[in-house]
This record gives structure tokens, C-alpha cells and sequence, in this order.
């Protein structure tokens, strides 16, 4: 058992160093690499180690079979950049002629905007951010131009056409790809807010006069809402979602005004408690810099100390992976824990109750989820 968490800890040391002083790479002994290498793969964010020792001109001074690993991550990401950029072309064609805002999020918004978290990212899919009212018309046309609903169990489909804060993916019937189309943040039955309108009167244009992204404070919290509030027990919260939240800040922090507004942006929206935990966790693995000053206007907004130490704890041992031979019970506790509190935040006890037996009943009869491409790929390095 000590030997175990040893291990643990030196995998999570290794994949954070890694993150934060890149430079000192080279150095490292080649049974630390492996190690390395198979955390990052598991985590995502062996293009990340990749863009970083390019930028400092670091490739070619690391282990020839280290560097094959990293470009052959590489090479996956720029083919799925094109896949998205790509995906993102065919969606303003088949909507041509509907007059109706289109928000990128997450990494398909990252890559379109050209900011720094899109570098070394590997993209799934295209999420969209459209009003609740033109659901129907945008699904209709998209339908008409090549995609198709994914088959789904009827339950999943009304529970997310009722309840949820997007549709039943679309996947497209030649290419693959999917659009997730959402119409808000968190799900209509979420306890936090989840009014769209504020972050629509915000969002930022793009080439196209449809398209947008969301304005700099807005994309931040985003991100950490999507870490936070939605916990999937098999993934835990990411580390790699974490890194996207440091490098928002880094970038966007250089701006004007960012820093003080973006805690009455939070106060906003409802969401001080996710950037409450999100600057924490940056400044504590990542070392983000975060002025002083924006941690004590967000003191108000942190629980009381026990519910913080205990919050603390199980999202430190959720966001770091654990070692590849050693699974730890500590995170897969820590995920799970975390994963019961995202529903509680979604929705009401009678309905969450009614739900989970009902998730309960469909796992029980072999219902799988549906396919993530860029795990496909990853697993194909």
C-alpha cells in the first residue's frame, strides 16, 4: 500500500512539473518518461507536453521514443482541428438562411477564437450555444442536411429534451463528427442559475456574423461550471479541464479590467462558488496567478470552513490522475462523492431519486453510452 501511493504521488508529480516548468523536461530519467507518458495519455494532455517543448525549442533534446509518443499526439490533433473546423464550416452552410446567434463552446470555440488553450487540446466534438427557442428549427434543418440523432433509450431522450440544459447529440451520417446543441449552461432543474440571456447580450463575434464566442469572463466560468457541476464518475473531474481554466486566465488576465470584473460577473450569473473552487485549484497545482485582491472579494462566496476543507480535499484527489498499475480508492471515493453532488445541484431530490433508479434500470439491461471520437483516436496512438 505505501508503495502504491508512492508511485501515485510521483505520477502526479511528474505530470504536474511537467505542466509548469516544461524546460526541465530534458533532464528527466527515461523510466520517469515513461511514467509520464502514460499519465498524460490518460489524462489527455500529451499534446499539451508536446506544443510546450516546441515552443522552447525542447523536441529535440528529450528521447527519441519520448518524441515519437508526443508526435504522434501531434499528429492526432491537428487532424481532429481540421475535423472541427471543418464541422464548424459544413454547420453555417446547412443553416444558412436561419438568422440565429451561434455560440461556440469549449474547445471548438478555443480553436475558432485562436486562444491559447487550444494548443495541444484534443477536440471531440463541436458545442453550440443557441436559444432555447430556435432549437427545434436549427435540429430540423441540420436533420435535413446530413445529421442524424443518435440512438438513445426514449427515457434519455426526454430526459434530456425536458429537463437538461441541451439535446440528444447530433452525429453526422458520412464524417462522424457530433454537435452537441445546447441552449444554457447548467439544466433547467439546476439549483445554481442558468439564465442565458446575460451571455448571449455579451458573447464576442467571429468571422462569420452568426457566429460568437463567449465574452472572456464568461468563457472562464463556463469552463469551471462544466468541471464543477458536471461530474461523470467514469472520468472524475480533469485535470485537462483545469489546465484550459489556467491558460483562459493567463491569457485573458493581461487584459484591461478582466480581473475586477469577472467576480461581479460570477455574482452575476450564480456562479461565485465554481470560480471559488477554480482559483484555488489553479493557484495550487497549476500556480496560476491570481491577484490577491480577487481571492478576498471572492471570500464571501466560499462554505463555511469544514464544508471547504472537505470540498477541498475530494476535488484535489479527483482532479489528479492516479498511476496507471495503482488505482487509488481515495479518487475513485473523491470522483464519486463529487459526481452524487453534481446531481444534487441538478435537480430536485423527488426527481433526482426517480432519475438515478431509472439510470440504475437502463445500465442494468446493457444500455451503453455513446462513443467518444477523441478517445477513439487516443487510443489509436
Amino acid at each position: 500500500m505505501a508503495k502504491a501511493s508512492s508511485e501515485t504521488r510521483r505520477a502526479q508529480r511528474l505530470l504536474l512539473d511537467a505542466l509548469r516548468t516544461p524546460e526541465k523536461l530534458p533532464a528527466l530519467a527515461p523510466a520517469d518518461w515513461e511514467l509520464l507518458l502514460r499519465v498524460a495519455r490518460r489524462v489527455r494532455l500529451l499534446g499539451r507536453i508536446d506544443s510546450d517543448l516546441s515552443r522552447a525549442g525542447l523536441l529535440e533534446n528529450i528521447p527519441p521514443r519520448a518524441a515519437a509518443h508526443l508526435r504522434a499526439a501531434r499528429n492526432v490533433i491537428e487532424h481532429r482541428k481540421t475535423l472541427v473546423s471543418w464541422e464548424v464550416n459544413r454547420i453555417l452552410w446547412a443553416l444558412k438562411g436561419i438568422d440565429c446567434p451561434l455560440i461556440l463552446l469549449k474547445g471548438s470555440g478555443y480553436l475558432l477564437a485562436g486562444l491559447p488553450s487550444a494548443r495541444g487540446r484534443i477536440f471531440a466534438d463541436v458545442d453550440l450555444l443557441i436559444p432555447d427557442e430556435r432549437i427545434e428549427e436549427v435540429e430540423n434543418r441540420l436533420l435535413d442536411r446530413g445529421w442524424f440523432r443518435t440512438q438513445i433509450d426514449p427515457y434519455e431522450d426526454r430526459y434530456y429534451r425536458v429537463w437538461m440544459h441541451e439535446i440528444p447529440p447530433l452525429r453526422h451520417q458520412e464524417r462522424g463528427t457530433e454537435i452537441d446543441i445546447h441552449h444554457r449552461l447548467l439544466p433547467r432543474t439546476s439549483r445554481l442559475s442558468s439564465d442565458p440571456a446575460p451571455l448571449f447580450a455579451a458573447a464576442r463575434p467571429l468571422g462569420d456574423p452568426r457566429l460568437h464566442v463567449l465574452a472572456p469572463a464568461d468563457m472562464v466560468l463556463h469552463s469551471l461550471v462544466h468541471l464543477f457541476l458536471e461530474g461523470d464518475p467514469d472520468e472524475g473531474l480533469r485535470l485537462r479541464d483545469l489546465v484550459d481554466v489556467h491558460d483562459l486566465l493567463c491569457h485573458f488576465g493581461q487584459a484591461p479590467g478582466f480581473w475586477t470584473g469577472l467576480v461581479p460577473r460570477a455574482r452575476e450569473l450564480g456562479f461565485e462558488r465554481p470560480l471559488c473552487y477554480g482559483l484555488h485549484h489553479a493557484q495550487e497545482l497549476l500556480a496560476t496567478p491570481v491577484p490577491p485582491e480577487v481571492l478576498q472579494e471572492l471570500a464571501d462566496a466560499a462554505p463555511v470552513w469544514p464544508i471547504r476543507q472537505v470540498m477541498n480535499h475530494l476535488i484535489h484527489h479527483a482532479l489528479l490522475p492516479g498511476h496507471p498499475d495503482h488505482p487509488s480508492r481515495r479518487a475513485t471515493l473523491s470522483r464519486w462523492l463529487l459526481y452524487v453532488r453534481s446531481h444534487w445541484l441538478r435537480m430536485p431530490p423527488g426527481l433526482l431519486t426517480r432519475h438515478l433508479a431509472q439510470k440504475a434500470w437502463l445500465r442494468f439491461r446493457g444500455y451503453r453510452k455513446r462513443i467518444d471520437l477523441a478517445q477513439l483516436d487516443l487510443k489509436q496512438q
